[in-house]
């Protein structure tokens, strides 16, 4: 009787093995009862019999052999039928037994290939047995993610067809009234062309960055680095960049800080980034770069004056391509992906990043970087 199908007929599959095992251990706990029974059962009947004759209850030397015999014959009988009845009911529970514990894990068979099918809902029930238990927990765990990362890839070839519609569309208009002649080419058009492929350009890097830090694949150079230099080159490389009549940025930090440890160039990466949304959102007021020592950390905060998230949209700030204005297009911004970016850098360099805004009053980006050891 075949049990269960394996895909692989050279090898037993786990069914058969623990129904093969459980078989295995009930013939030898028999095969040892009944051999020892045999060949040790008659020898004490004997010397049980001899024991009552001494004391004087019997006499049975000329029935010895007759009564051995009669012994042996329903020694046999018993035994044929505890065999039969116990091998049946020991195979009975074997198969019974594999086959709870088979169940759990054809279901999850069955459940990844829903999940090969894009069916990602189905999951794992609870079982009795507290191995099989933790490993459907384990098995949910894992799904619950898999069906995370497909939805974000998802969304990320959403919003990636998105963003390149508008530059290519652009290019290709300019493109095709170039080539039929109803527009003249001049320094501004070509211009306004290379424009369009610097946004290109410049979103392939991003994504680039972007996927190297989800996957933990971008080089970290952590060592002890004093930010004062830093944040001051930053304030006046942006502040050349302002209008007359935009927001002053300015710093507000002590004389000195505390050296923190992290990678200098990503946490230039992350106040470049924070610094331009900053300005992107800010027409008049103030940008204001605050330092602050704080629980073993230092906490740099950007905060500005500019036109605020409603408390709704916070949550989904760091998300790739998110935008709090849906009106804005494209143009008033970079990639869409500066503050994703921004929130993987610090999480990799071992900090943590927030906000905090209100519509038509500002908003404030703070990340925090641990300090470094002191020797």
């Amino acid at each position: 009787m075949k049990l269960f199908k394996s895909e692989d007929n050279s090898q037993l599959s786990l069914g058969t093995r623990l129904f093969l095992s459980h078989l295995a251990v009930m013939v030898v706990g028999l095969s040892t009862f009944v051999c020892i029974a045999k060949f040790s059962s008659p020898q004490f009947f004997v010397v049980r019999l001899e024991q009552l004759e001494r004391k004087g209850f019997i006499t049975f030397r000329s029935a010895k052999t007759y009564l051995i015999d009669g012994f042996e014959t329903a020694w046999n009988r018993s035994t044929l039928w505890s065999l039969i009845v116990g091998g049946s009911t020991a195979g009975f529970l074997s198969y019974y037994l594999s086959q709870r514990i088979m169940k759990p894990l054809r279901k999850m068979k069955e459940i990844t290939q829903h999940f090969t099918a894009g069916d990602w809902q189905e999951r794992m029930p609870k079982s009795e047995i507290p191995e099989l238990n933790q490993l459907s927990v384990s098995f949910n765990r894992m799904a619950s993610g898999l069906e995370d990362v497909e939805s974000r890839r998802r969304d990320l070839v959403s919003d990636l067809t998105h963003e390149l519609r508008t530059p290519l569309t652009v290019v290709r208009g300019y493109l095709e009234e170039l080539a039929v002649g109803e527009m003249e080419g001049s320094p501004q058009l070509y211009l306004s062309l290379v424009g369009e492929t610097r946004r290109l350009e410049r979103l392939t890097h991003d994504l680039q960055e972007l996927s190297k830090a989800e996957a933990g694949y971008l080089f970290l150079d952590l060592k002890s680095l004093d930010l004062l230099p830093l944040l001051h080159s930053l304030v006046e490389r942006f502040s050349d960049q302002l209008l007359e009549d935009g927001p002053i940025l300015k710093l507000d930090i002590p004389a000195t800080l505390p050296l923190v440890m992290a990678d200098r160039d990503r946490t230039q990466q992350i106040l470049v980034n924070l610094l331009g949304n900053a300005i992107r959102y800010t027409q008049t007021g103030s940008i204001i770069v605050k330092a602050e020592n704080k629980s073993m950390c230092l906490w740099l905060s950007i905060i500005d004056t500019g036109s605020g998230i409603i408390e709704e949209d916070l949550p989904h700030v760091f998300e790739r391509f998110w935008r709090a204005d849906r009106s804005r297009s494209s143009y008033s911004g970079g990639s869409g992906i500066g503050l994703a970016i921004a929130k993987k850098l610090v999480e990799l360099q071992g900090g943590e990043i927030k906000v905090t805004s209100k519509l038509n009053e500002g908003t404030t980006f703070s990340f925090c970087l641990p300090l470094a050891s002191k020797k």
